[in-house]
């Protein structure tokens, strides 16, 4: 069962969403979408061929135990806790969702990232184009217990997400967090092909985006770039209470 109260999540920005990002941003959202982390030898190295060409990635020695501690220091924090993970295999991911689940928090399984040094290993939105290993993952991630969702990316070729959806849910997802891109609808198509949870993200910014993703069924929205800016969140906050009729039930 997934709740997110309020429906604002904070989504994953690699290298910069650790716990300390979680715990200052627990003012305005509900949900907070640490990593995403490189959890395998493959994506690791990919990581660190970002990290060679200045982008910003985690590459702790332990990437498990990392994530468990940057969860343990959110035990006390009002914000739904979840993890982004990569993987070029299926293999670490039941280790991570198991710490996840010991945590309180969702596994979030990275089919999103489209950098050509985590795609050439397999992983990412590389994912999206293999809907039976990504099955397989889903599966994996579930049988430990944990809450379990999938991030993903709309205006892939040849990828029909509503169908995807349906197949993540079958394999036992609880939610799909859904960069739509500039396919807007793509949300109406995911709920109203299944029953998971969907968060919507890419340019939630103020009233009229929160509005557009609330009308397409969405059940929640996510702030990605501006993650950290307190002044967007709080906007945002004002126009998720508006939109999803919180400050009238309240």
């Amino acid at each position: 069962m997934v709740r997110i109260d309020p429906p604002l999540a904070l989504a994953s920005l690699s290298g910069e969403s650790d716990a300390d990002w979680a715990r200052a941003g627990a003012a305005y959202a509900g949900a907070a979408f640490l990593g995403g982390i490189a959890i395998d030898d493959d994506s690791r190295a990919a990581a660190r061929a970002l990290v060679d060409r200045d982008r910003n990635e985690f590459l702790p020695s332990d990437p498990i135990a990392f994530l468990d501690g940057e969860l343990a220091a959110l035990e006390d924090a009002a914000i739904q806790p979840a993890f982004n993970v990569r993987s070029a295999t299926s293999e670490p991911i039941a280790e991570a969702a198991r710490v996840c689940r010991d945590r309180g928090a969702f596994l979030e399984i990275n089919a999103h990232c489209r950098q050509d040094e985590l795609c050439a290993v397999g992983c990412g939105e590389t994912l999206l184009r293999d809907a039976d290993r990504l099955r397989t993952y889903v599966e994996t991630a579930t049988v430990t217990g944990a809450t379990v969702g999938v991030k993903v990316r709309a205006e892939v070729p040849e990828v029909d997400l509503p169908a995807l959806a349906r197949t993540l849910e079958n394999a036992g997802a609880a939610f799909v967090h859904v960069d739509a891109m500039d396919s807007e609808s793509v949300i109406a198509e995911i709920t109203e092909a299944t029953e998971l949870f969907v968060v919507a993200n890419n340019g939630v910014r103020d009233d009229e985006t929160v509005r557009e993703y609330v009308e397409y069924g969405a059940d929640a929205v996510s702030v990605g770039r501006p993650s950290d800016d307190e002044r967007v969140l709080e906007r945002v906050r004002r126009a998720v209470d508006r939109q999803f009729g919180i400050a009238a039930e309240q």
